[in-house]
């Protein structure tokens, strides 16, 4: 994903997803049932923020310089990934999937319910 229009169209392409900005006018935050997954600044689309499982994220870390602690998020539970760096855009694709993933597991019965309707 070289542009921030096919960021968008695949983080919006997942069951429920939305968008708003709810910080500023730059950073684009998707949500799925009104629970944030994915973070991304729209002007300098360097990086995104991703929810990850607080192992996965110390192991990714390791392994790639593209990965790095959430920037302005909760460090244990979010990796700031870096766009131009040594992860793949498979690889970007599966951490936004795993993101969308753990932010729907964590959902309420009646959200899970709700959004498998859709």
């Amino acid at each position: 994903m070289n542009n921030i229009e096919d960021f968008r169209d695949y983080c919006l392409s997942f069951k429920g997803a939305t968008e708003k900005f709810p910080f500023d006018k730059t950073t684009l935050v998707f949500y799925v049932m009104n629970k944030m997954f994915c973070l991304v600044d729209i002007e300098e689309f360097e990086y995104c923020n991703l929810k990850c499982d607080p192992d996965e994220s110390e192991e990714l870390r390791a392994q790639y310089n593209g990965i790095k602690p959430g920037y302005h998020m909760s460090k244990r539970h979010w990796n700031s990934v870096y766009f131009n760096s040594d992860v793949s855009t498979k690889l970007l694709k599966e951490l936004i999937v795993n993101s969308y993933d753990l932010v729907v597991k964590g959902l309420t019965k009646k959200d899970q319910a709700a959004l498998n309707e859709m």
